[in-house]
């Protein structure tokens, strides 16, 4: 049964301080990480998180069954509902899912992956960054060298200066060859400079379009995925399985994450809806958490393998995964195979 949770929060300074996109900067990056029994789960969130788990939510499932992590799941849920349910709420609900599921795979004696049955053995990775911060050069040997290394497609970037988004496109361009090129906006356009740049960002075949506009505006996705040769892509700020819904019919790839979707039980909820409306999946962030259902859910097309968080795994976790000519295969060790290195880690606790 679930005794008292353990709930940890750890502030990891970014390489190359301070880093930005379209519309944020950060010069680290603060991981929440919650226990139960032996169940390991985290997310990337503010440490307002941590205290949602530690003061809301533990006491609520303590005596509940790790069997069990739907019970679990609504159980947490139910306690938070007057803090809302979506942001850290949510944050903090699929740290704990993700231990719950963790331990019950461990307590089977067997991966995650295997615990919800693959349908494949691998994933297709990409590479992420291309951050608004790095200078050219950085630029270009960083999604390089994904490219050389087997990826088959890299993401950037782009929105913060929109007159250099063209230039800076057409450098990755060059640097990357044949290799599929996606860029991500993180919402900073408006409609008609989304529609101008996506158009200019053909001539440097571009496949991908993530976050044109400001996730909200639904319209407005809408029109860019039915005037736009490039698919548009979104989801990583949908909380809630109403949240997906809406999505589903502005965007031609819906991509969840783990880490604020709700777990592994929210997750499987997102691809139950992706699935019914015949819509393919990717995922959002946190590649060692993602691979497993990656390998486990026929929707999902790829997983992002981000700078930040990529490091943040093999910095402070045994067992995290590493790509091999661009694709992830999921631990063979019960749950997701991650041990937390707390001592090496101890210095940044927050």
């Amino acid at each position: 049964m679930i005794g008292r949770l353990g709930v940890s929060a750890w502030e990891i300074p970014v390489e190359h301080p301070p880093e930005s996109d379209g519309t944020a900067q950060w010069s680290a990056t603060t991981l929440v990480v919650c226990r139960a029994g032996d169940g390991l789960g985290y997310t990337y969130a503010d440490t307002a998180t941590a205290r949602l788990l530690s003061d809301v939510v533990a006491g609520a499932v303590e005596g509940l069954s790790p069997f069990d992590p739907r019970k679990v799941f609504e159980t947490a849920r139910a306690a938070l509902r007057n803090h809302g349910w979506s942001g850290a709420s949510a944050m903090a609900l699929s740290a704990l899912d993700l231990a719950v599921w963790d331990w019950k795979a461990k307590l089977l004696g067997v991966p995650i992956s295997k615990l919800l049955g693959r349908v494949r053995d691998r994933i297709p990775a990409y590479g992420s960054g291309g951050l608004t911060s790095y200078p050219d050069a950085q630029l270009e040997a960083q999604l390089g060298a994904w490219a050389d290394a087997g990826f088959s497609a890299v993401k950037m970037k782009v929105g913060r200066e929109p007159s250099r988004d063209v230039a800076r496109v057409q450098l990755a361009r060059k640097a990357i060859g044949r290799c599929a090129l996606f860029v991500d906006a993180n919402g900073a356009w408006s409609v008609k400079q989304a529609l101008k740049l996506a158009r200019q960002f053909e001539s440097a075949n571009v496949s991908w379009l993530e976050e044109p506009v400001v996730r909200s505006d639904l319209a407005g996705l809408r029109l860019l995925r039915d005037r736009c040769e490039l698919e548009i892509a979104g989801g990583e700020y949908a909380y809630l399985p109403a949240d997906i819904l809406a999505l589903i019919p502005v965007l031609d790839v819906v991509q969840a994450d783990a880490t604020r979707c709700g777990g592994i039980t929210g997750f499987l909820d997102a691809h139950a809806l992706c699935s019914a409306f015949e819509k393919p999946m990717s995922s959002h962030c946190a590649p060692a958490l993602h691979v497993a259902l990656g390998c486990a859910l026929p929707a999902m097309r790829h997983v992002e393998w981000f700078v930040d968080h990529q490091r943040i795994e093999r910095l402070f976790f045994d067992g995290a995964p590493v790509p091999e000519r661009g694709s992830l295969a999921p631990s063979d060790a019960p749950g997701f195979g991650l041990i937390f290195k707390s001592k090496d880690a101890e210095r940044l606790r927050r």
